[in-house]
């Protein structure tokens, strides 16, 4: 298996895309990345990924790709979530291993994902999908305010917000159905009842809880994730009750191999599920995981696209913590202050840059306003959490105005 390639098709702009192809380097592969445009990702030209360009929406296209790599194959498989359906059917193709694509499709459409898990009897908000602005308005009024409105497909918080009148629920749906946001338009949207307490996900390994994360969200009515805590501080009932719910959910949509991310709120009434995601963590959650316990998320998935065994075992027990650096405002990225001061804060590991100085800053209100990155680990959370605080302290954005940004000055 030595040499044998490893296609990713697709892949993330920042985070786990790099690190899926210099795991799969350790690994003896020779990682290959197959995207409509290879220079999206800049890790590929700055590390010398081989890659292909080609309509990586057409299955036949990759495919085709496959095929006329010189040599074998050892796995194919995504860090995207937009391309993980695609990634599993061309494995399937090819005889490589793979997760279920038909479960991997139903739970890529938040609103089957959600039909499913309610036939199984699985905990969730009252739903209603909406192929029209005016039906999103009439199914909030059916079930009553506040209520939350997301594209029935994607990821990163793209298009979510809470409403909490008709007025917002229309303007939410006008703006996903209507190919305002930064991903292909949907043909409906999700309206969910808003479910009240702290969010938290879990991170499974196949159906093996790895850990549960502790998320905390910027301000309403949009859901940008500032930060996480791994593991979070919690009674040993109401982790035991997020874990099984988590698993279940999995067991319920026909998934549970390889790395999933399960997105719950702990209510009053015990934990309720908001979403499933077939695929390791974003926010650089495998990270902090791996400063906690060891465990290579990322690794272990490349191993077992790859056929090869390599289980997730905890060989340290320590806390993690990770603080976003997020755009307040419009305008073109000047510089990026305090990164070497961040570094040398007791207890900082890694602090990373997503934007790069000359970028324009255009509001998402999603996981696209992040700038930057502080993960520290300790003793316990109380510790690795202060860590944390203090290097995204030290960052200062330096934010320009430029015509058209909705702001004005630089901020921190």
């Amino acid at each position: 298996m030595s040499g044998d390639w490893f296609v990713l098709v697709e892949s993330n702009t920042t985070g786990s895309g790099r690190l899926f192809c210099s795991n799969a380097r350790r690994m003896g592969l020779r990682p290959v990345v197959l995207a409509r445009d290879p220079d999206r990702y800049p890790y590929v030209e700055a590390d010398g990924i081989d890659r292909r360009r080609l309509d990586t929406t057409s299955l036949a296209a990759v495919r085709e790709a496959c095929a006329n790599l010189p040599g074998a194959i050892a796995g194919v498989t995504s860090s995207s979530e937009y391309f993980i359906g695609m990634s599993s059917e061309v494995a399937r193709s090819l005889g490589r291993p793979h997760p279920d694509p038909d479960a991997i499709a139903v739970c890529r459409d938040k609103g089957r994902q959600r039909e499913r898990l309610r036939d199984r009897g699985l905990p969730g908000p009252m739903f209603a999908t909406a192929d029209s602005p005016d039906a999103a308005v009439t199914a909030t009024a059916r079930m009553g305010l506040p209520v939350v409105v997301k594209p029935v497909a994607g990821s990163g918080s793209v298009g979510v917000r809470r409403c909490a009148d008709l007025d917002e629920v229309r303007a939410a749906a006008v703006v996903a159905l209507g190919g305002e946001l930064a991903l292909p338009s949907p043909p409906a949207v999700l309206v969910e009842e808003y479910l009240d307490g702290f969010e938290y996900s879990v991170e499974t390994f196949d159906h093996t809880v790895i850990g549960i994360t502790r998320k905390y969200l910027g301000p309403e009515p949009y859901f940008v994730e500032i930060g996480h805590d791994f593991p979070a501080v919690l009674e040993p009932g109401t982790a035991t009750a997020i874990g099984q719910a988590a698993v279940s959910a999995l067991r319920a949509l026909g998934l549970g191999w390889g790395g999933a991310h399960v997105e719950l709120r702990s209510t009053a009434a015990g934990p309720r599920i908001v979403e499933v995601n077939p695929r390791l963590a974003g926010g650089m959650i495998p990270r902090m995981v791996q400063e906690s316990t060891g465990i290579d998320l990322i690794a272990c998935h490349v191993a077992k696209a790859a056929g090869l065994a390599q289980l997730p075992r905890a060989t340290r027990a320590l806390a993690a913590s990770i603080r976003f650096l997020v755009a307040p405002m419009a305008g073109r990225l000047s510089e990026v202050r305090g990164v070497a001061a961040a570094q040398q804060i007791p207890g900082v590991v890694e602090v990373g840059l997503t934007r790069a100085p000359g970028h324009d800053i255009v509001l998402q209100h999603s996981f696209q306003d992040r700038l930057g990155y502080v993960i520290a680990a300790g003793a316990d959370a109380t510790v690795a959490a202060r860590a944390a605080d203090r290097g995204l302290r030290a960052l200062e954005a330096r934010i320009d105005t430029i015509p058209g940004s909705e702001k004005d000055g630089g901020c921190t």
